[in-house]
Parts: structure tokens; C-alpha cells; sequence
């Protein structure tokens, strides 16, 4: 546990990193050349870019505090943190969503100068390297069990998508000025509303599935079963009177209830627990184990 447990921060912590460089790159680029290509679209593209890096930031915060131990005060651990943070992270996500929607419209009201082409290039790069950063921090999440990273690589699929959005606009004004098809223009308003309402509804899911969490849900009977078995083939263990896996941010807690034999001596049944716990504790998602031992009563 404690490998898996070192090896899943550095990894979930080294993704996190790759992401604020990146983000602060593209930042950068974005404004340098939506200023030279004079693209409006472009250069709200950098400032969503830069909003990235604060989100990667608290992501990279949230997943620290659920790496620390158990203190007096949180006798459970800090994995919640986690959880939390991709509340955060989820409800950013909406209002870039509602950014991306002003955005546009903003972008359709303004004057009607065509930007340089050299903007297309630097989108589609944008989009490529966003894509592939999903796609890392995704696989990297669903590895690690880290909702933060896997939010925060949502992030960066909303972030690939507004870019969609930015290129419609500054394809549709590049075509419009060169053909003198002024009804172009609006493409890019109606592809920013559609793209901004897919946003939107991505951040609702993963706040829901994050809330879910942090709200100590129970694994359901389908998913205890094969632990329940392991502890049954127990020397000692009668049977199991309560068995609950509570999802505590990335990791799991488990209160059981075992029956042994009433005839034998509390050491006895003590090191049966201990090796209940002991077992159970091999699982990599499971954290703690409180083991409660009952008598066996002959109805």
C-alpha cells in the first residue's frame, strides 16, 4: 500500500507539473501571436490557457493534501482534499463554459478585420497538445483512482474544444473577407453557444461524480463480494454480520463485522481481526480496515 500509495503521488504529481509548463507555454504563445495575427479570438484563447494553470495549481494542492497521514483531527486521512478539489476544479470548468459563450458573442459583435493566418497554425497546435494531454492525464487518472486528474484532464478537453471554437471564428472571418461571404462570420457564434453548452455539461457530470465521493458513498453488493469471500475462507471467521466499503476521496474504508466462536479466548479472537485486516489491507485501493468481532449465536 504505501509503494503504490508513493508511486501514484509522484506520477499524479509529475502529470500535474507537465500541465501548468504547458498551459503557461501556451499562454504565452497564444498572446504573443493573437497580438501580431490581431485575433481577438486567439488572445481569449491565451487568457483561458493561463486560467488552466491556476486550476492545474489547485489541482496540484488538492492532491497533496490527500497524500498527508492521518493526524489527530483527521484520524481518517485527508483524502477528501482530492475530492474537493475537483468540486473546485468541476465549477471553473462551468464558468469557462459561460466564458467561452461571452467570448464569441463578443467576438461576432467586434470589427470585422480578418486576423492573420498564422493564427490558425497556432490553434491547431493548441488542440493537438491538448489532446494529447487529455489523453495522458485520463489514462495516468484512471490508474492512480485520482478524480482531480481526471478533472483537471477534462480541463484540458474543454480547453481543445474553445479552441474549436476560436479556429471556426478565425477560419469563418479568414473565408468570409477572402470570398466576400459576410454571413461567415456568424459561424463562429453559432459554434461557440453549442461547444460552450458541451463545456458546461461536461464540468456538471464531474462535479457530480466528485461530490458523490466526497459524500462517503457505499460500495455496492456486486463490488464487496469478492472481498467478503476472501474473509470467509478465514480459519476462525463463522461468517459476516456487517461489511461496509465507504469511498473516501481516492481511497477506501472498510467496517466489518465478523462471527467467530464464542468458547475462544479474546487473543484468539483478536488475531483473527488482525488477520481479516491484514488481508484486506493487501487490496491497493483500501486505506484502513475497523474490524468488529461478534460471537456466534445458534438461532
Amino acid at each position: 500500500m504505501a509503494d503504490f500509495d508513493e508511486i501514484r503521488y509522484k506520477r499524479v504529481k509529475h502529470a500535474a507539473w507537465v500541465g501548468i509548463i504547458v498551459n503557461i507555454g501556451l499562454a504565452i504563445a497564444k498572446g504573443i501571436f493573437g497580438v501580431l495575427a490581431n485575433s481577438r479570438a486567439l488572445i481569449a484563447d491565451a487568457a483561458h490557457s493561463a486560467a488552466d494553470v491556476v486550476t492545474s495549481f489547485a489541482v496540484l494542492i488538492g492532491i497533496r493534501a490527500a497524500e498527508l497521514p492521518p493526524d489527530e483531527d483527521h484520524p481518517y486521512g485527508h483524502g477528501k482534499a482530492e475530492s474537493i478539489t475537483a468540486i473546485i476544479v468541476s465549477v471553473l470548468l462551468f464558468l469557462v463554459g459561460l466564458e467561452i459563450a461571452l467570448n464569441t458573442i463578443g467576438e461576432m459583435r467586434g470589427g470585422n478585420e480578418p486576423p492573420g493566418t498564422i493564427a490558425l497554425y497556432v490553434i491547431v497546435a493548441s488542440i493537438i497538445i491538448k489532446e494529447v494531454l487529455f489523453r495522458v492525464k485520463v489514462r495516468l487518472g484512471k490508474k492512480y483512482n485520482s478524480e482531480a486528474l481526471i478533472t483537471d484532464a477534462w480541463h484540458h478537453r474543454s480547453d481543445a474544444i474553445s479552441s474549436f471554437a476560436a479556429l471556426a471564428g478565425v477560419g469563418a472571418s479568414i473565408l468570409g473577407s477572402s470570398y466576400n461571404i459576410d454571413w461567415l462570420l456568424y459561424g463562429d457564434l453559432v459554434a461557440g453557444v453549442f461547444v460552450a453548452g458541451l463545456v458546461m455539461i461536461m464540468a456538471w457530470k464531474l462535479g457530480r461524480e466528485a461530490i458523490h465521493n466526497a459524500l462517503d458513498h457505499v460500495w455496492h453488493e456486486e463490488d464487496t463480494a469478492g472481498l467478503k469471500n476472501k474473509v470467509l475462507g478465514i480459519d476462525g471467521v463463522f461468517g459476516i454480520d456487517e461489511f461496509h466499503a465507504r469511498q473516501h476521496g481516492h481511497y477506501v474504508i472498510i467496517d466489518i463485522k465478523i462471527v467467530v466462536d464464542p468458547k475462544i479466548s479474546v487473543r484468539a479472537g483478536h488475531d483473527i481481526a488482525t488477520d481479516v485486516k491484514g488481508l484486506l489491507m493487501e487490496e491497493e485501493k483500501v486505506r484502513n480496515v475497523l474490524v468488529h468481532v461478534n460471537p456466534y449465536e445458534d438461532e
